[in-house]
């Protein structure tokens, strides 16, 4: 109020002797964002001798224009007797500002003699409202009219190339800076650091940042970006603390960037560190950007109870904010808290919805994911890459075919190519090609996998993983020999899929060969997870001395799962003194695992040592070692029917029992006789008489 009195006051009282008064109390307006002061400066304007000289109507041009009144910018400019290139260049300037920009290309065109400057708005104005290709065409075609580029003009060209991550032409415009007055500037320095950021290049933007002479706020923010966003985040930590010790206080920007990389690393300690510092400063404690970063942090480390505190201490939040709840609910297995956040969310998007039906695929809930996609289709929203990616992986959990081909026809409307890209899109034909090879139906996979216009490693590893699982060893060794045709390196992934080929088609040479060499050839060192598919491709083909050599010989502790596998391979070749052996080593590292007791007592039931099954047994119950039963299920129209050993449950449990009588009898009419041989044996051995398992009663039946 005070200094609308001011303004009013000296435009009522003075009488200027020339208009440069006006011009300064226009840029007082413009500072203050006034429009009803640059209404009553224009009225004693035209009151005054200076109503029709270009200078000061230019000035007013501008005034209008940055106070958003662009109708008032308009009507100077029309009325104007004579203009100069000023005049055009404040209208330009102000139909860029607000967003006209067709017809400032319009007016631009028009110009009678446009100069650096009006070149300079339009490169920066399409460049500001994102219209990268445009300001890109404005921007070489000043260069080849002979221009002068300047600091604003390369400025807003860098722009535009990490706006597109259009590296060919940001590396022209790295050339031409470099041959002008400008290659030492710090702003130029750091628009090339953004540059080389946004196109991956991570080295070149770190050289940029080392050869700069001098550095500002903006230069150690871009680099601390530039490995925030393209890794590794370690690295933007230590960029941060040598920026501190430079002597630079960090802004929200910087904090930002900083607790997004303790995020990806889920860095609890530092993130905790870095929101101090945030409490410290009231300028940066209610900050929008900075809260949902924090939330986003806490609930990326598993710390969901900070997430929610800082949450509901922001006086302001968004849908960014909420999602960063509903996404760490989710990962920490809380859905039900997860579907609460997303019910009470004012707007959603689909960023929303993705963490959500994520979150159930994660914790196991797949009909929930699934009924959420049906929702998000029902509501309109247009669904992702990651959503199709996590709609794919609930189907492969699920092992449904026809659910999996009705997620698949989905993809196809959606017009998916399978390619790299800005959006690429590659990993939902990888998640197709899992989930069809997790339903059994490998052929399906492999005509998604010729299908894609661009294949990365996880398209090959799905294929041979998939093809070894489904028992196509041949095909799976096959594949692997075209990728490394191709020149794709394999992983550790590919190699688990080559020894699980050649385990299930009995390749063992071949097997050893691969496992050999697998360090020397292709550089991958043996996981534990590969030393139990060569334990598996050895029990399989009856080498069980070297199978347990090799696992006595493991880098790494030996697990429950490998020897498990041997295990397994000593029943089959009823090796009951290596059987013994590995079960007390099972024993050893789980000794409430009920799996080694039961396989040990099944193979001293098959060499008919029942002395040895009763001490087993009771062995087990014993130490209060209890197994779990078994349990089978069964999807008939679309409904699932589970059942356990001995369960009585099902609503039509009577039913059931009374087929399996029907059958049996069947079964003995036309001369079935059940071999009972095992249980006869040990209930003659223990004393016990009675009907054979078959025929004692249906209840007693194991429905597996």
């Amino acid at each position: 109020m005070a200094r609308h009195g001011f303004v009013k006051q000296v435009v009522g009282d003075l009488s200027f002797l020339n208009s440069s008064p006006f011009a300064k109390l226009l840029d007082s307006c413009v500072k203050s964002k006034s429009s009803r002061d640059v209404h009553r400066i224009h009225a004693r304007i035209i009151k005054s001798q200076f109503a029709s000289e270009v200078f000061i109507q230019n000035r007013l041009i501008d005034a209008y224009g940055k106070c958003g009144c662009l109708d008032d910018a308009r009507k100077v400019f029309d009325t104007m007797l004579e203009k100069n290139t000023f005049s055009w260049n404040s209208f330009i300037g102000a139909l860029m500002k607000l967003g006209f920009l067709d017809e400032a290309a319009r007016l631009f065109s028009c110009m009678p003699q446009p100069d650096e400057c009006s070149w300079n708005s339009m490169v920066a104005g399409f460049a500001q409202h994102d219209l990268f290709d445009e300001a890109l065409g404005y921007f070489f075609r000043m260069h080849r009219e002979d221009f002068v580029l300047n600091e604003y003009s390369f400025g807003s060209g860098l722009s535009a190339c990490a706006g597109l991550k259009e590296l060919r032409f940001g590396i022209q415009i790295h050339g031409l800076i470099l041959k002008s007055p400008y290659s030492l500037d710090v702003y130029m320095g750091s628009a090339l650091i953004d540059l080389y950021s946004k196109c991956g290049l991570v080295d070149c933007a770190h050289r940029i940042f080392d050869e700069m002479k001098e550095r500002n706020l903006v230069s150690w923010n871009s680099l601390i970006t530039c490995y925030e966003q393209n890794g590794p985040a370690s690295i933007a930590l230590q960029v941060f603390l040598k920026m501190m010790e430079s002597g630079f206080e960090p802004d929200e920007v910087t904090l930002a960037s900083v607790v997004s990389a303790c995020a990806s690393l889920a860095a609890f300690k530092e993130g905790l560190q870095i929101h101090a510092c945030v409490m410290k400063c009231d300028r940066l404690r209610d900050d929008l950007i900075l809260g949902n970063a924090l939330v986003d942090m806490y609930a990326k480390c598993g710390r969901v109870s900070e997430a929610r505190s800082v949450f509901d201490r922001m006086p302001m939040r968004n849908v960014v904010s909420e999602t960063s709840m509903v996404s760490g609910y989710a990962k920490a297995a809380s859905v039900k808290a997860a579907r609460s956040m997303f019910t009470k969310m004012m707007a959603r998007n689909v960023v929303s919805w993705n963490a959500l039906i994520a979150g159930y695929t994660q914790n196991g809930e797949n009909e929930e994911a699934l009924e959420l996609f049906r929702m998000l289709k029902r509501e309109s929203i247009y669904p992702t890459h990651y959503t199709f990616g996590n709609l794919l992986n609930a189907c492969a959990n699920l092992a449904d075919l026809q659910l999996g081909r009705q997620a698949h026809s989905h993809v196809v409307k959606h017009g998916f190519c399978f390619q790299c890209g800005e959006e690429s899109d590659i990993f939902v034909g990888n998640s197709l090609i899992d989930m069809y090879m997790k339903c059994g139906s490998a052929g399906d996979g492999c005509r998604v996998f010729e299908k894609m216009v661009e294949k990365d490693y996880v398209s090959w590893n799905a294929m041979i993983v998939g093809y070894a699982q489904n028992g196509h060893g041949i095909e799976s060794l096959g594949l692997f020999r075209k990728m490394l045709e191709s020149g794709e390196r394999p992983d550790h992934v590919t190699m688990i899929g080559v020894l699980c080929a050649c385990s299930h088609a009995g390749l063992v040479e071949a097997g050893r060969y691969y496992f050999s060499s697998m360090t020397e050839e292709y550089g991958v060192v043996p996981l534990k997870d590969h030393y139990t598919c060569m334990v598996d491709l050895l029990g399989r083909a009856g080498c069980l001395i070297e199978a347990k050599n090799l696992i006595e010989g493991m880098p790494m502790q030996p697990d429950d799962v490998v020897w498990g596998s041997l295990l397994g391979a000593c029943k089959v070749y009823r090796n009951i003194t290596l059987g013994k052996y590995v079960a007390e080593k099972l024993l050893q590292i789980n000794p409430t695992n009920s799996g080694p007791y039961v396989l040990l007592s099944n193979m001293y039931a098959d060499l008919g040592r029942w002395g040895e099954v009763v001490r087993i047994r009771k062995l087990m119950r014993t130490r209060g070692v209890v197994k779990q039963p078994g349990c089978s299920w069964i999807e008939i129209q679309a409904n699932m029917h589970v059942f356990m050993v001995k369960d009585k449950r099902h609503p039509q449990i009577k039913e059931i029992y009374f087929l399996l009588k029907l059958l049996t009898k069947q079964m003995k009419r036309v001369g079935y006789i059940p071999d009972t041989s095992d249980h006869e044996e040990y209930e003659e051995h223990n004393g016990i008489k009675g009907k054979s398992c078959l025929e004692n009663e249906t209840s007693e039946v194991a429905m597996m």
